[in-house]
């Protein structure tokens, strides 16, 4: 089978660009294998300066960085407030010497120097502007920093007419976004108690008297009321502190209304996630009650162990991040369905490392164990499988794309569909798989690897935004029609 005559490889490429950085709290000696705070002696050098000479400096570090961050005087003033504490209460601090502290103690990170990849494409929530045919996307991208630290950022391209595409800009400085305070929901606490085996009086106690939605202050008044006869108890100590743990994982954040797309980061808020968000499959979805959303699964990562994580939002500008719960939700790789299908929320998971599946959420909202859908059978695919993000309706079905590990770990693109109503069941499949990396894209971070976190469908064609190599970003599109009638159907 020979998909050249009908997959265009698009021109543009997204390369990574080591000027977009942001900007973070810097602690000098803390991040050296023998860990010796060196915050006092810097301050106490910084205090030596006179009046004149802190600000000759503060003016010329305003000159260097001003236009390549947002509001930097902020930034700096809240990172003097991080190490404040560190100031002798007898000394009255000018501003210009609040502000060239708080400037000591932070530090450029550039979010895409070592790799961007991984990219997943959903309908924009701006389609202002446009010309008949066209669509405006966004994307997020898996930028890789120093440390090999992932973040999620964004950009936007339109799509159409016909094999068109054209990316939107992406310069200017970037903001990670503000930490606000989140809505947690009792049931995912509920999930959370199973998956960690917490079952006793305390934590019954507290799920019992949370609110079935509830924010930090009303949890740690629940807290501060556990009866003195649990707290009596010789592990409801560790029980409470582990219950805040699990709290404190589920977090928002939020970007100012005039923040741009692509000036938005997403940037790893908790310890879970310290070493990294990885490879968010964003997906626009469809609620119960009719309305829209976007929804994400990715993989935190700190260090040593991974978790699953998913992303609500209405806007791409408020984001609620909640812990994924349940058998299926241990490994990476999820994907959601963009509705609800026969009144369940499914999912496209690798629970066991090697096999795709597809997993349904319980009345816990549990994700559980998943029923095969795709075992690794052919040679470029023997190592493993999964999917490439979120399943696309189409009218023959729910059309999923693939990846597959062959011989020298190289990945490749397939395609597969499954009945809309039952989608337990495959109704066709490309076996020969759609797109494998070529000369050119087999080179780089990790090479021999395609991998994509979700395409989009419009105007009959299939627009494919795919990683080459943890590298680079490259757009592939097909025809829709012309893909489905080269699949072939699965045997009964």
């Amino acid at each position: 089978m020979n998909t050249k005559t009908f997959l265009t490889r698009h021109d543009i490429v997204m390369e990574p660009d080591d000027r977009r950085v942001v900007i973070k709290l810097f602690v000098p000696g803390e991040d050296a294998q023998i860990v010796q705070n060196r915050t006092s002696s810097l301050i106490e050098r910084i205090l030596r300066l006179d009046e004149e000479e802190t600000g000759r400096l503060l003016d010329d570090v305003l000159s260097r960085f001003a236009g390549r961050h947002h509001d930097l005087l902020s930034v700096f003033q809240h990172h003097y407030e991080l190490v404040q504490h560190r100031v002798p209460a007898e000394i009255e601090l000018s501003p210009t010497a609040r502000t060239l502290i708080g400037a000591y103690f932070s530090h450029e990170f550039s979010v895409e120097a070592a790799a961007l990849c991984n990219p997943s494409m959903v309908p924009h929530p701006d389609q202002s502007g446009l010309e008949t045919g066209e669509l405006r996307v966004a994307m997020s991208m898996r930028q890789i920093g120093e440390g090999h630290i992932s973040s999620v950022g964004f950009c936007s391209a339109i799509l159409g007419p016909g094999e068109q595409i054209r990316l939107e800009d992406r310069t200017g400085p970037l903001m990670t976004g503000q930490r606000v305070g989140a809505m947690h929901m009792r049931f995912q606490l509920s999930a959370a108690l199973i998956d960690a085996e917490i079952d006793n009086e305390a934590s019954a106690y507290v799920v019992s008297a949370l609110p079935e939605r509830y924010n930090d202050e009303e949890f740690e008044d629940v807290i501060g009321h556990v009866p003195a006869e649990l707290l009596a108890r010789p592990t409801t100590q560790e029980t409470l502190d582990r219950i805040r743990h699990i709290v404190s994982e589920d977090y928002a954040v939020t970007f100012p209304c005039a923040t741009p797309l692509h000036q938005r980061i997403m940037w790893p808020a908790t310890r879970a996630e310290s070493n990294g968000m990885e490879d968010a499959r964003f997906v626009q979805v469809l609620d119960p009650d009719g309305r829209l959303a976007y929804q994400a699964t990715y993989t935190a990562y700190d260090g040593r162990q991974i978790s699953g994580r998913v992303i609500f939002t209405r806007d791409l500008r408020h984001f609620e991040v909640t812990q994924l719960h349940g058998p299926a939700a241990r490994n990476k790789g999820m994907a959601l369905f963009p509705r609800y299908v026969g009144g369940r929320k499914l999912a496209l998971c690798r629970s066991d490392g090697e096999t795709l599946g597809l997993s349904v959420r319980d009345d816990q909202h549990r994700w559980q164990h998943a029923a095969p859908l795709l075992v690794p059978h052919r040679g470029w695919d023997l190592i493993q499988v999964g999917n490439c993000g979120s399943p696309v309706e189409t009218e023959a079905g729910w059309l999923v794309l693939t990846h597959g590990v062959g011989p020298m770990r190289r990945y490749a693109i397939g395609a597969m569909l499954l009945d809309l109503e039952n989608p337990e069941r495959v109704i066709a499949d490309l076996p020969d798989g759609l797109l494998f990396p070529d000369d050119v894209e087999r080179e780089g971070y990790v090479p021999n690897v395609l991998y994509s976190c979700g395409g989009i469908v419009h105007d009959g064609r299939l627009w494919l935004p795919y990683g080459a190599s943890d590298v680079r970003v490259g757009f592939a599109s097909i025809d829709l029609d012309q893909l489905l009638s080269r699949m072939v159907p699965a045997s009964a």
